[in-house]
């Protein structure tokens, strides 16, 4: 991929060799392709050139082709400033309240950026369980066959990125309570006032009934699967993955990819059958034969127990796992405890209108992972951003964005035998 196309001058490619690398991001998912590490996974070596991607490269988290991507650079809150007209910044503390953030994944700072880009004078504040730093989830599934150091999976700490848009964070902090008569949330670090608030607090891994939480793993963000690594150490072990969808499917590839032995098991006779026109669990399993990955299907899960330092699976036709690990990958579910706290309509997650994302509160939004349109969860990256728009066009009073919601593509990590499913 390092070869110079040919109408690129010697004196060309010397002045572009000696350039600065440079970012891309994709419009679609705000996958940012940087030509300092290139894209392992299609054939893009560390420093390869924008330029010099085929034009039929796809954005290996949402698929969309090289002509969706421009040229990135982290946007200053000076030049934030410049797009809402200039407007001077005001105190977060006294006067309005302004928006209040639950949630701080991707959805929570996309939606901060969105408001930011609209209103420079907005107060606003977030509020997250963790440390809120910036990062692609999708390369949690990646992250071992790549070899990646876990601290460079961070783009962007919580810190850094609060300070860069003028948003107060409140980080490790959980948010207990919604008191939409006073416009207030109840934290574990005091209570909130708001005059908007937007809930961006994601879903979170299903727990099999038979699988004890203290046990397992369950891996939808950064900071458990650093603790997964940690607890896998450096030599090879034996896991067991339930559930295998997409991401029980992508991290069984990946661990095996690192050396582990790993044992998937699923009540379907084949891996990734949410897509059965796809037809994509055959050619999986042919790309597997040579890993250490085990599949097997048709089976529940009836019972776990601890072993010294192994556990053991025992499935509801007898079969037995013993396992190093356990990861819990059945699905997701969003936490219905801070939507019921303000009575919210609830249908499968939070019910938002399809075009503003509002609640059945007129002063709550939600988006992301924890909400749905019509029953329908959209549990991607790429509508995220065009959420974000929604809702800021919709607070800020600005020219309306509605959201319309798409026919996901969906790129499935599994390094062995990638694919996109519809």
């Amino acid at each position: 991929m390092n070869t110079v196309p040919a109408h690129i001058t010697p004196v060309a490619a010397a002045v572009q060799a000696l350039a600065p690398y440079r970012q891309y991001i994709c419009h679609a998912c705000g996958y940012i392709y940087d030509e300092a590490t290139g894209d392992a996974d299609s054939g893009l070596a560390a420093g390869t050139r924008f330029e010099d991607i085929p034009d039929d490269w796809a954005c290996p988290l949402c698929g969309v082709t090289k002509s969706d991507f421009e040229p990135y650079s982290a946007p200053s809150l000076d030049e934030l400033r410049a797009r809402a007209g200039g407007a001077a910044p005001v105190a977060v503390r006294g006067g309005t309240p302004g928006v209040l953030i639950v949630g701080g994944g991707r959805a929570g700072w996309q939606m901060a950026e969105a408001l930011r880009a609209l209103n420079a004078a907005l107060p606003i504040t977030l509020v997250s369980a963790c440390a809120a730093d910036v990062y692609d989830k999708p390369l949690l599934s990646v992250a071992v066959a790549r070899q990646m150091d876990l601290g460079k999976l961070v783009k962007e700490t919580g810190a850094d990125a609060a300070k860069r848009l003028s948003v107060r964070l409140l980080a490790h902090t959980d948010a207990v309570r919604i008191c939409p008569d006073t416009r207030s949330l109840r934290t574990t670090r005091g209570t909130l006032r708001y005059d908007q608030l937007v809930l961006a607090h994601g879903a979170q891994a299903a727990l099999p009934p038979a699988l004890p939480a203290a046990h397992c793993w369950r891996i939808n963000h950064l900071g458990a699967y650093q603790r997964l690594r940690a607890a896998l150490g450096t030599e090879p072990k034996d896991v067991v993955i339930v559930g295998a969808g997409l991401i029980g499917s992508e991290l069984a590839n990946d661990l095996a990819l690192g050396g582990h032995r790993i044992t998937l098991l699923d009540v379907m006779a084949q891996p990734l059958a949410r897509w059965p026109g796809e037809q994509a669990g055959a050619p999986l399993l042919e790309a597997w034969k040579d890993l250490p990955i085990r599949f097997v299907g048709g089976v529940q899960v009836a019972g776990m127990e601890k072993l010294g330092d192994s556990y053991r699976i025992t499935t509801a036709c007898g079969q037995k796992f013993v396992a190093d690990q356990v990861i819990a990958a059945a699905g997701l579910m969003t936490p219905p405890r801070l939507a019921q706290s303000a009575a919210l309509d609830w249908n499968n997650g939070i019910a938002v209108d399809a075009a503003t994302l509002r609640t059945s509160d007129e002063r709550i939004h939600a988006l992301g992972d924890c909400i749905t349109i019509n029953g329908q969860a959209s549990r991607f990256i790429e509508p995220i951003a065009r959420q974000a728009r929604a809702i800021a066009a919709h607070i800020c009073g600005g020219e309306p964005a509605p959201y319309e919601a798409k026919a996901a593509v969906v790129r499935v990590k599994t390094t062995s035998h990638p694919m996109t499913l519809h």
